[in-house]
């Protein structure tokens, strides 16, 4: 948000003027409030579907900043052609899945548009020492990773009706998936940042955290785990527009410290959709964030590692 004037106000711990995933306002010197909002239009045919997955997005950056979101108001636009059971079926997506956060939605605001949009303006709680930022990075830090990769090209191809039911319910299933459960196992390990994975792809989110941190972040491409259909279909040259984008903005930070496939290099900018969280852990302590993962359920990875920082804030290894 170039231009806007840095605040001064001591309450406010994270503000525009940080490239952070919400704000954070201390409220006392046992609680901080975290706010945040997200929406976007329809990334599935199914209103129930869209309703859970823009939900999961919104709260994701709530578990990013370490905190338990609490509070949620509906962003909805629709346009009048649109059935009104669509509609509910819409906030009844995006409900249950607040449900599951054990959150509460306490209203919202609609308007009528030509596309239909749906998110959450979304409120959480922490306290102030527990807050995570995408900043914190220290060098010898293990990245780990609690999402694969692919969603932004799966998407593409599912619009194209290039997915088969299984590999529709694969894509699916990872968009509805909250960042809780990897959140809640994380936490005893007082990772020393974290961001989530969303439109800028990983490596631009990474780049955040590097330049955040003031260290280089390795990547390690082939330990990443990326959804092998996604692989498949980003050889055959099925890619967002937005990993292009993504590319052109963030690759004069990054170098290449070997070969790496041309379609898992593109998965790495693949813009993500509530995607999964990407923490900055001690090194003597990541086998531990990875087997309590384990234990929740996430399948997560150690894919990199915080250096000294080098002449590009990315480095990436085959």
């Amino acid at each position: 948000m170039a231009g806007l004037p840095r605040t001064a106000d001591p309450r406010l711990l994270v503000g525009f003027d940080e490239s952070d995933d919400a704000a954070v306002y201390k409220i006392s010197d046992q609680v901080a409030l975290i706010q945040t909002v997200d929406f976007f239009p329809p990334v599935v045919d199914d209103p129930y579907t869209f309703g859970q997955i823009a939900a999961v997005n919104a709260l994701s950056d709530v578990y990013a900043m370490g905190g338990q979101p609490r509070l949620a108001m509906n962003l909805l636009a629709f346009p009048s052609c649109l059935p009104v059971e669509a509609v509910g079926e819409i906030l009844a997506g995006g409900a249950d899945k607040v449900a599951e956060a054990g959150a509460v939605i306490a209203g919202g605001h609609s308007i009528e548009d030509q596309e239909p949009k749906y998110g959450l303006c979304v409120t959480g709680f922490a306290h102030p020492d527990a807050i995570l930022t995408n900043s914190g990075a220290r060098e010898g830090d293990i990245l780990v990773l609690t999402k694969a990769l692919g969603t932004g090209i799966l998407t593409t191809a599912a619009k194209a009706e290039l997915l088969d039911e299984h590999a529709h319910h694969q894509m699916v299933a990872l968009m509805t998936t909250l960042n809780k459960y990897a959140a809640e196992a994380a936490a005893p390990i007082r990772p020393h940042a974290c961001t989530d994975i969303t439109g800028f792809g990983l490596v631009g989110h990474a780049r955040e955290m590097a330049q955040g941190s003031g260290c280089t972040l390795e990547l390690w491409a082939g330990k990443v785990p990326v959804v092998p259909l996604a692989l498949e279909l980003a050889l055959d040259g099925i890619i967002p527009a937005g990993a292009y984008r993504n590319r052109d903005f963030a690759q004069g930070d990054v170098e290449l410290a070997g070969a790496v496939a041309r379609e898992r290099l593109d998965c790495l900018y693949d813009p993500q959709t509530a995607g999964g969280l990407l923490l900055s852990v001690a090194e003597d302590r990541a086998k531990e964030l990875l087997d309590r993962l384990t234990d929740a359920g996430v399948a997560a990875a150690a894919i990199g590692q915080a250096l000294p920082r080098g002449e590009k804030w990315l480095r990436i290894r085959p």
